[in-house]
């Protein structure tokens, strides 16, 4: 048994393809599929179900592969730490970030990062908040933005800031005559949300559960964008972070932004969350610091 088959476990666990496995752990889906043979002679036990158009893991091809994940996530940090021992501030940092953060708060700190830290690879990676934390406990990623709260004891989670939530209206909604609003006029509002699986859906729908408005149900988006342009063509109002309203993102003709005032003003809690175990803490520490300085304004209408 050896560090390449257990990357080839892992590999067809979360693949559940012999060759999507292959192509992701760039060999050939024989080769792949003969090493997972000689793993599964040597442990003595099945792995693997195999059928013409699917794979599945057996309940000790499970075990397995959440064991192999640990080793190989481990090794991996034993690499990591040895580089930034020689370098703290070089190496790679693999990022996760989600779709309705990640196109509007990058550009203002991306440029921040180079500069601090030139010879950084940082490596993207742009999943919904489950996926990312999924990836983050099993080693794939090395620190994640999450919106907070977070319950996990094996993650340290260090708050960025608090990005408040806006009303975009169509020009001619009731609503957009007002200079700001209450979470109390959003009573009975029909919101356009989301579909289910972003953060910002679960956050949107608690501002309608503590304000008594509801959800336009009949239409989700698929992303911030959609949403926008529903607004824009008048189909209903909706609920956007900060961020994704403030340069660089274009003004859209028709829509009117609106805060809210008022102690329970919706917002949302960004944080910047790695392993309490990871090797990299103190560097990912210095990294944090500087998404918690944002250009002033950018959190402001």
């Amino acid at each position: 048994m050896n560090l390449r088959d257990l990357k080839y476990l892992v590999a067809l666990a979360e693949h559940k393809h012999f060759g999507r496995a292959a192509a992701a752990c760039f060999v050939s889906q024989p080769t792949l599929s003969t090493q997972i043979k000689k793993l599964e002679e040597e442990l003595g036990v099945p792995l693997v179900e195999r059928a013409p158009r699917k794979v599945m893991l057996t309940p000790a091809g499970r075990e397995a592969a959440a064991r192999a994940r640990g080793i190989v996530a481990e090794v991996e940090q034993m690499k990591e730490a040895a580089r930034r021992s020689r370098d703290p501030e070089a190496g790679t940092v693999r990022l996760g970030i989600f779709p309705t953060l990640g196109p509007y708060l990058l550009p203002h700190v991306v440029p921040a990062i180079r500069e601090r830290f030139p010879q950084l690879e940082l490596l993207l990676v742009e999943e919904k908040s489950d996926v990312l934390l999924t990836q983050l406990r099993n080693g794939q990623l090395d620190a994640a933005l999450l919106a907070l709260p977070l319950h996990d004891e094996q993650l340290h989670a260090e708050f960025l800031f608090e990005e408040p939530f806006v009303l975009a209206a169509p020009e001619s909604h009731p609503l957009a005559a007002h200079a700001t609003l209450g979470m109390g006029d959003l009573a009975d509002q029909r919101l356009l949300l989301l579909q289910d699986g972003h953060c910002l859906r679960d956050q949107a729908l608690d501002v309608c559960h503590l304000a008594g408005a509801l959800e336009k149900s009949e239409f989700q988006a698929t992303s911030l964008e959609t949403l926008r342009q529903m607004v824009a063509a008048n189909v209903g109002v909706t609920l956007l972070p900060m961020l994704a309203v403030k340069p660089p993102v274009a003004r859209s003709e028709n829509i009117r932004l609106l805060g809210f005032t008022g102690e329970d003003a919706p917002s949302r809690r960004i944080a910047m969350v790695w392993r309490r175990s990871s090797a990299m803490g103190d560097f990912l520490q210095q990294l944090a610091g500087i998404f918690q300085h944002l250009p002033p304004g950018l959190l402001a209408l």
